[in-house]
């Protein structure tokens, strides 16, 4: 008896799974939209592309080809995987494609951070922003920064076994704090905004469910204390008579009076600034020295790159503007880094009304997800595109073409891409003089949905 009871149980709810299936299919059917399918009510397809990753989107394009209609991250989306169609959404910002980035990111992160806002607020936050990080300022204020900070964050680790991975995360988050508000690494003003932030980037890569004991509920409350820490700050500066050589004063002191921004604006932008280099700098960094680990023709070739950059130096010299502009090999090897591991997978887009794309209709409010993951490995753009070969980048034309979208495109260009391979060249020009490493082993690494070591990536090092 019990077991027949189980059995109309298991059919009832096998039926009433189709059913809600059915109808979720049925709310989204409309004529012109991309095929593809919806998942559960609510949740989607979240589940099944977190799960499998990139290969949910190879299963998807494979049936519905590279444009196609799903629900994930909490909306009805369009997931692009077309490298001409990804760069026209990218270029056409002002025909109704704005950033739509997922609602737990832009509370968290503000709603005047510059990914949030379009338009003119856009503009003039771009402005403000690349007032700060120009080549200009990289040159004459922020290298010599880096330069100093990396001197001491790679000081006496001979000997010692390193989990990179914390590591390149203190190395990108200490050295941003030390560029935008000189905060030593040791201050308390430092080890606070630090504790705080790891909680608060968490909670923008969760749902906005707003209950204590959620990521997104601790991020919510990261956010609020790092408010505080930074208008502590705010008050101090403006409370005292003496200047300071950092992102924060230019920002309290523009000298372009378009580029003044209000308190809520500046504490924003900071948050920012730091949110946008702390994953891809840091990340980027460790999987450079496991890729350069793995290829010992590649590791020869940049250490040579680095010590005669040195041997043209008097000891404790740092590194200048023309040193950066001369590695060119080591350039190759960050751009190769974050293409072969993909740091970034794709940006989503919003759509402000309903449109034609691709000769389908998207509804007004629906996110286009740019996958540029799936370009990264194109066998027509790169030769063998799963071996890592940073002299494929060595044709400074590469950067240029209509498919190179590891910084974005558009109006929406990263910024500070320029800042952060200046960091990363800097970190493994001190690394790679000092020091040779080998890999203790055993750590797994993690490609979907972010780049990590779970338990993390552990070397032992000592004095080349």
């Amino acid at each position: 008896m019990a077991g027949l009871v189980l059995v109309f149980f298991m059919v009832g709810l096998g039926v009433i799974c189709s059913a809600l299936l059915r109808w979720n299919e049925m709310k989204y059917r409309k004529i012109g939209l991309p095929p593809g399918t919806m998942g559960w009510p609510i949740f989607g397809e979240t589940t099944e592309f977190l799960k499998q990753g990139p290969n949910f989107m190879k299963n998807q394009r494979a049936k519905y080809g590279s444009f196609f209609k799903s629900h994930i991250l909490g909306c009805p989306t369009i997931v692009s995987m077309d490298p001409e169609l990804n760069r026209y959404i990218l270029m056409n910002e002002g025909k109704g494609l704005v950033p739509g980035y997922p609602q737990s990111m832009l509370d968290i992160l503000g709603k005047c951070n510059i990914a949030a806002v379009s338009g003119s607020a856009h503009k003039s936050m771009r402005g403000a922003l690349l007032a700060l990080i120009s080549p200009t300022m990289i040159r004459d204020n922020l290298l010599p920064k880096i330069d100093e900070f990396m001197r001491s964050h790679l000081s006496n680790w001979d000997g010692k076994t390193i989990e990179v991975q914390q590591k390149t995360k203190e190395m990108a988050m200490l050295s941003s704090l030390n560029q935008i508000m000189g905060l030593e690494s040791s201050s308390v003003a430092a080890n606070s905004f630090q504790a705080e932030f790891c909680k608060l980037v968490i909670g923008t890569l969760s749902l906005p469910i707003n209950l204590p004991g959620t990521n997104y509920f601790h991020g919510f409350q990261a956010r609020k204390n790092i408010i505080s820490i930074l208008k502590g700050i705010i008050e101090e500066r403006r409370a005292s008579p003496s200047s300071h050589n950092d992102m924060l004063e230019c920002l309290l002191r523009p000298e372009d009076s378009r580029h003044k921004l209000t308190d809520d604006e500046i504490i924003d932008q900071v948050i920012t600034i730091v949110y946008s280099g702390y994953e891809t700098v840091s990340t980027t960094s460790m999987m450079a020295l496991k890729y350069l680990h793995d290829h010992p023709n590649a590791l020869q070739e940049i250490r040579e790159e680095h010590l005669a950059i040195r041997s043209r130096k008097q000891p404790g010299d740092p590194i200048d503007w023309n040193d950066f502009k001369s590695m060119r090999f080591t350039r190759a090897v960050i751009i190769e880094t974050m293409r072969l591991a993909t740091i970034v997978n794709g940006v989503l887009r919003k759509t402000t009304r309903e449109m034609q794309l691709n000769g389908f209709v998207i509804p007004k409010g629906w996110r286009i997800y740019v996958y540029t993951r799936e370009t990264n490995y194109d066998p027509f753009l790169y030769e063998e595109p799963m071996t890592f070969n940073p002299w494929r980048w060595k044709d400074k034309s590469m950067e240029s073409q209509n498919y190179f979208m590891l910084f974005g495109g558009g109006t929406r260009l990263c910024p500070g891409k320029e800042l952060g391979i200046a960091e990363i060249s800097t970190f493994l020009y001190y690394f790679l003089t000092r020091y040779r490493w080998d890999e203790v082993g055993g750590d797994k690494l993690l490609k979907f949905p972010r780049v990590e070591a779970p338990n993390g990536l552990h070397i032992r090092v000592s004095n080349y």
